[in-house]
């Protein structure tokens, strides 16, 4: 073996020599700190030898003109030849010893591909000196320890802000696809019914199909329905998922617009039946999601309590569902406003003025029998053309789908994949059953003539008050106008079921009872003349209050719900015992359109004195803590195999949060396995 040549004299003399220029060693804490241990860094006192060139330069990204300052390896000949195989390595010394020039048999290009880093840790330059073990825990932590400017306590803050952004994102995307949604499906009921009353339109059109005879059996399959709902709601709810289940609602309302696209009875009967039955479930899983957002919205809120398993007090998120309900109500109620722009920008153009359909009216008001008697069969000047209806029905297809996308992509899960996974493995069975067990709570029956009254008075505005007083006064072509006058203002005083926020919960609710009773008696009372337009400030005025206390009565129970039932497993069933009661209220309205208004307004007047008598005693009978019945929810059913149950406590297993009847002072459902009957912690009782 051929000994190593020695270090070329030329072209840098060695350190000290006089003709050398001194330079300072180059600092390397610009790119790894300040920290002491990371690197063995050339002491600034010491002087160096500037870095030799090598004639073989690096390949390109094997390494920067800083790296090779620090550690270079150059090959250099000796006496003024080259001898292949030998490199002289630049080592920068460590511990303070001054950078020493090696000889080196491994070429630059298979030191950077071994350790691409040897040019920028100071602890890798020297081939074969092993690390201590203060600077190895030193590097490991520099790599995977904490930031040193981290705040814990910010970075949480601004999580659970997000969070809280998040349930507010939600709320707000819910109610403007519920407006959307029941906007587009009221606005285009309403506008086929107007065309096809007028019998010149459907002579002319559709002389072979009897229109007439179709709509009677959508207005049926619509209304009859719902019967069915509570068999199949907590079934659909709790298979889909609450925003699915919403999802799959807001779709079925989108295929009853395209229907209407070619009107045959094909078309037309079987989607106005899959409206009705997913009527119930839409507003059920509606209900249910808002109130499971205030829930949320609360954890958020006051995560260091729930991180210290602190126990919140009764009624703690009470504020944040009477504001989250008050806000769904305040968007919803719009969809009355929206309901009439097919109405106010497209038919109104066609229709014939108030003394040509009125002329055969004799009667109006409380002296009217059945749905506006003499009103005349042609209400439409001249035909709309084809084209023109397909523009309109197109941009209510537009909104129904953009009702779709909101829900799809601006609506998040209410319960996270794991309580979804439990609320269906209670069994099918037990889910079934559920509703009507939880009939057996006297507070559920107490509110049933209220539920019942909540459905009278919404169909009663949109048919006999806006038809047999205002349209037969003001006539057709102001029906648009009276409805938008009752969404307004029921849109506006939603704000005034924020006042249980510092008031009795009762209050709103009594005041928007109080309101309709006087309401009814006016109307029981006044038979207005036909074709008057000098009464149309009353009429307004009236559906101004009486869109007030419709946003009262329904906000008011939907808050009141929600503070009697916390237990998130509970609420599906709760909210679709509401919607179904009320459902069944429309239905009997629908029967009775053949009535006399003064039988009309009899039944609704008692139907609400009843109501309030029953609440205002289900408010004593809590009030003396007297027991009441819910049923037993059953543990999930969980398999012992798979992945999805290898630990033992679950952190998303259903009764794992302090949220459940815990807050309402119930047990969880891990501790109701024992009874039937669940007893409470907190002073109140169960029956």
């Amino acid at each position: 073996m051929s000994p190593l040549p020695a270090p070329p004299m030329s072209p840098h003399p060695a350190p000290g020599h006089p003709a050398m220029p001194r330079t300072r060693a180059r600092s390397w804490h610009w790119l790894w700190g300040d920290k002491q241990g990371r690197q063995c860094p050339i002491p600034p006192d010491r002087d160096v030898p500037p870095p030799r060139h090598s004639g073989t330069s690096p390949g390109p990204g094997r390494g920067s003109e800083s790296a090779r300052d620090q550690h270079s390896v150059h090959r250099a000949p000796r006496g003024g030849s080259t001898q292949p195989g030998v490199w002289w390595e630049h080592r920068g010394g460590c511990g303070g010893s001054p950078p020493i020039l090696a000889p080196s048999r491994v070429p630059p290009e298979a030191v950077m591909e071994k350790d691409p880093d040897c040019c920028q840790d100071g602890a890798k330059t020297v081939p074969g000196a092993g690390l201590g073990t203060e600077g190895t825990e030193t590097q490991l932590d520099d790599f995977v320890g904490a930031h040193p400017d981290y705040n814990e306590e910010e970075e949480e803050q601004k999580y659970f802000r997000r969070k809280r952004l998040g349930v507010i994102k939600n709320v707000v995307a819910a109610s403007l696809a519920g407006t959307l949604t029941y906007g587009v499906y009221l606005g285009l009921l309403q506008m086929q019914l107007i065309l096809h009353y007028d019998e010149t339109y459907r002579e002319v059109k559709y002389s072979n199909i009897q229109l007439e005879d179709i709509d009677h059996k959508v207005l049926m399959g619509i209304n009859v329905t719902p019967v069915a709902a509570l068999l199949y709601t907590p079934i659909l709810i709790r298979f889909f998922g609450t925003k699915w289940a919403m999802f799959l609602a807001v779709g079925i309302y989108a295929l009853f617009v395209s229907s209407n696209y070619w009107e045959r009875y094909y078309t037309l009967v079987p989607s106005a039946v899959a409206i009705g039955m997913v009527i119930v479930p839409l507003w059920a899983s509606m209900g249910n999601y808002i109130t499971r957002m205030a829930q949320k919205y609360y954890e958020y809120v006051n995560y260091k309590e729930e991180q210290e398993r602190v126990r919140a007090p009764r009624d703690a998120c009470n504020a944040y569902i009477i504001i989250f309900q008050t806000i769904f109500y305040s968007c919803f109620h719009l969809s009355f406003v929206c309901a009439q722009m097919p109405m106010v920008f497209f038919l109104n153009n066609y229709l014939y003025q108030l003394n040509h359909t009125l002329f055969a009216v004799k009667h109006c008001g409380t002296l009217s029998h059945g749905t506006l008697p003499g009103f005349n069969k042609t209400v439409l000047q001249s035909l709309p053309r084809s084209v023109n209806l397909i523009v309109v029905e197109s941009a209510l297809m537009a909104a129904a789908f953009l009702a779709m996308l909101v829900v799809l992509v601006l609506c998040g899960a209410a319960y996270r994949p794991m309580e979804e996974i439990d609320m269906r493995s209670i069994g099918w069975g037990n889910i079934f059953q559920l509703p009507f067990k939880h009939m057996r709570d006297y507070r559920l029956q107490h509110l049933l003539p209220l539920f019942i009254y909540s459905g009278f008075e919404v169909l009663f505005v949109c048919t006999g008050f806006s038809l047999n007083y205002g349209v037969c006064t003001l006539g057709l072509e102001k029906l648009a106008y009276l409805l938008m006058a009752y969404g307004f203002s029921a849109s506006a005083c939603s704000s005034l079921a924020l006042s249980m926020l510092r008031l009795r919960r009762q209050i709103p609710l009594l005041a928007g009872a109080v309101i309709h009773a006087g309401l009814l008696v006016l109307l029981f009372c006044w038979a207005p003349e036909p074709r008057q337009q000098a009464q149309a400030p009353l009429l307004y005025i009236v559906a101004a209050l009486w869109g007030t206390g419709s946003t009262l009565n329904k906000t008011g129970i939907s808050i009141l719900l929600g503070m009697l039932y916390k237990n998130k497993e509970r609420q599906d069933f709760i909210f679709t015992i509401y919607h179904w009661w009320q459902a069944l209220a429309i239905f009997a309205v629908y029967l009775s359109s053949g009535l006399p208004m003064k039988a009309k307004l009899s039944m609704l007047l008692l139907t609400l004195v009843v109501a309030v008598g029953t609440y205002l005693w289900m408010e004593r009978k809590l009030a003396r803590r007297v027991e009441y019945r819910l049923p037993r929810l059953p543990r999930p059913r969980h398999k012992p195999c798979g992945y999805r149950y290898l630990e033992e406590d679950n952190s998303d297993e259903t009764g794992s949060e302090d949220g459940g009847d815990q807050q309402d002072g119930r047990e969880s459902p891990a501790g109701a396995a024992r009874g039937d009957e669940q007893p409470r912690e907190d002073g109140e009782q169960l029956g």
